[in-house]
């Protein structure tokens, strides 16, 4: 077992230092982008238009050797742009012959997914929970792995269709890219506007990707941390914080959104067990999207990530 996790370390951190090479600064995002693909999640990325989104969706893409595919998401997309649609043929015997659409990928960047319709955002519901798209009546699998990868901006709202809670539920993390700090920066204008861009090349495979993700599922979850984690997702619903600035709490699966982010976290941290510090760390990203803020916090200036964090002060490790 020590062995096995050593390799895990190393695949992790080698995947994780070769997108580093072009996405600089947001370490954070990055090791919460890969926790949630190896626990064979999806990923929705939010923030301000030039902080990198589409370009760590690119190089995520090329550092795992995944066949790539870049949805542009518009007021006039239609469902069928996206899953394909059936064209005649009219070399030799006239039939109709099915078109893959672009979400036939391993990795597939939503790029604005909230600028499209709610009936072209639905096109994408069968695709992430069942790996599947129907056309015309036909059951087409997706290519495996099937990563979604999704962008959003949070300040423009002018012609934008907010995501329904069913399809925000679908993501296993929200990543939020914030401004770099100044230092950082200093280092991104650095090394853009002078060197080449990185070669980035391909470490790992979607194979090893799914092994990866099968030896985070068989990591036994302590009954303490079980319970904590229970408790943790309860109180989003009925603890006083929640009371006050939430109109809906967590669902059954924020829970394992979160034993599933624990999990390789502790694998990647370097440890065959789970504590209560992987919970906490993925309680974040594993929950943001998944509560509903209540008209006082808004009035208050509370924000999801606030809202959390109160309910994770008033939790105890241990009943």
């Amino acid at each position: 077992m020590p062995e096995a996790i050593e390799a895990f370390q190393r695949e992790f951190n080698a995947l994780k230092a070769e997108i580093e090479k072009v996405i600089i600064g947001q370490e954070e995002v990055v090791e919460g982008l890969l926790t949630a693909v190896i626990a064979g999640g999806h990923v929705l990325l939010e923030g301000v238009p030039g902080l990198g989104k589409t370009l760590l969706a690119k190089t995520f893409a090329r550092a795992t050797g995944l066949a790539f595919s870049r949805i542009q998401f518009t007021p006039d997309l239609m469902p069928a742009d996206i899953t394909g649609t059936h064209i005649l043929n009219t070399e030799g015997s006239r039939r109709f012959e099915f078109q893959p659409g672009p979400i036939f990928g391993n990795v597939i960047l939503a790029d604005e997914i909230n600028r499209a319709t709610p009936k072209t955002q639905s096109a994408m519901l069968e695709a992430m929970q069942e790996g599947a798209v129907t056309v015309a009546g036909e059951h087409r699998l997706l290519p495996k792995p099937f990563i979604v990868l999704a962008t959003q901006n949070p300040i423009e709202l002018e012609g934008t269709y907010p995501l329904p809670e069913a399809q925000l539920d679908r993501f296993l993390f929200k990543l939020v890219i914030v401004y770099p700090s100044s230092a950082t920066l200093a280092r991104i204008i650095s090394q853009t506007t002078r060197e080449p861009d990185p070669q980035v090349t391909a470490v790992t495979s979607g194979e090893r990707i799914k092994a990866l993700g099968e030896m985070a599922r068989a990591l036994p979850m302590p009954s303490a941390v079980l319970d904590y984690t229970v408790r943790l997702v309860e109180a989003t619903r009925h603890s006083p914080p929640a009371q006050k600035y939430l109109r809906l709490g967590a669902s059954p699966r924020g829970g394992q959104a979160l034993a599933l982010g624990a999990r390789v976290r502790a694998l990647y941290q370097g440890r065959s067990f789970l504590d209560f510090s992987d919970v906490k760390a993925v309680a974040k990203p594993a929950l943001r999207h998944r509560l509903i803020l209540s008209f006082e916090a808004e009035a208050d200036g509370i924000s999801a990530d606030q809202a959390i964090a109160e309910v994770l002060a008033q939790v105890p490790e241990r009943p």
